[in-house]
């Protein structure tokens, strides 16, 4: 199965918001865990009162006709492009199978009348295993109700797709961070992203720690280290916020972000295309541990599409913000 909706932003992470909203049954393991962005642990010989401590969501052994469920409240409605369901360090109590349904409230959550809608029929599953399985359904959703059969433990669910944004509505002169994943931002392609991912840049709110940024490797070779970002929706920018918290041994000396208007082509030619790519904001020093806003250097490109931010030599960036707006791009 290909993992290629993996490039999409996952709308059930905790860190956006996503929250399990009702469970049928978490007798061994609270379902919120199953939303976390880390990857599941393994603690040898912790127990706690209900059991063996287990890094996911894990229903009791059912004694009685039906399965286990639980509703979750995505963190940004989205169209959903794929899902991971993951049942590591599950081994003798993992599901059999799972399904997933989905709804759209307009406000509040889920009740008895409300229609839902299977996105996903049911799939087998394996112990100590990840599943992909791409979805194709063009409707925006704002929760998900995850049924496993007949019970068992779920390591990490994630959801993959594209937020959903009512642009039409959006006041063309108000200033948006166009980049951010809640409106669609979505990070394309780095250079290396050896201790944090390039996605986490473009997170709400100010990074946790430094592995809620985006980390590269020293640098042992001349160059330096980059990420290109697709804007949410093209406009134009007039105030940049670039954030080093959390990093203090290890942020760039300087930054630069180069950007362009784009039409078409593969994430892999765009990233050949942004070498030629004009300066939207010329190299500026960076400190460490500090939120840097920059607008009287931002160059007037006029509407952008994508950007190139570029870290001299290498390091780590906690948060990148483009303000914006559309004005005659809606």
């Amino acid at each position: 199965m290909s993992d290629e909706f993996k490039k999409y932003i996952n709308l059930a992470d905790a860190r956006l918001g996503s929250k399990v909203v009702s469970v049928s049954d978490d007798w061994f393991a609270e379902a919120d865990r199953m939303l976390q962005p880390q990857a599941p642990v393994w603690k040898e010989g912790v127990f706690d009162d209900n059991g063996k401590w287990m890094d996911g969501w894990e229903s009791r052994r059912k004694r009685f006709e039906g399965h286990d469920h639980a509703i979750i409240r995505l963190g940004v409605v989205g169209i959903i492009k794929g899902v991971e369901i993951d049942t590591c360090f599950f081994t003798g109590n993992f599901p059999p199978s799972a399904s997933i349904e989905a709804c759209f409230c307009e406000r509040g959550d889920p009740d008895a009348d409300t229609l839902w809608h299977e996105i996903l029929p049911a799939v087998n599953l394996q112990g100590d295993s990840q599943h992909l399985h791409a979805i194709d359904n063009p409707q925006p959703w704002s929760h998900l109700r995850f049924n496993i059969f007949p019970d068992g433990g779920i390591a990490r669910l994630k959801v993959h797709g594209i937020p959903h944004h009512d642009w039409s509505a959006q006041d063309p002169e108000q200033l948006i961070d166009l980049a951010s994943a809640l409106h669609g931002g979505r990070a394309l392609a780095c250079s290396d992203q050896h201790y944090g991912h390039m996605s986490n840049i473009l997170n709400p709110d100010r990074g946790i720690n430094m592995g809620d940024g985006w980390e590269t490797a020293r640098r042992r070779t001349p160059g330096y280290d980059w990420v290109i970002v697709a804007l949410g929706h093209p406009g134009e920018i007039s105030r940049i916020i670039i954030d080093t918290l959390h990093f203090k041994g290890n942020y760039p000396d300087s930054c630069s972000i180069q950007a362009a208007f784009v039409q078409g082509g593969t994430d892999q030619q765009i990233e050949t295309q942004s070498l030629f790519w004009q300066e939207l904001l010329p190299s500026q020093k960076l400190e460490m541990h500090s939120e840097h806003e920059f607008t009287l250097q931002v160059q007037d490109l006029g509407t952008i599409s994508h950007v190139r931010l570029n870290i001299f030599p290498d390091g780590g960036i906690s948060r990148m913000r483009l303000f914006g707006s559309l004005k005659g791009h809606q």
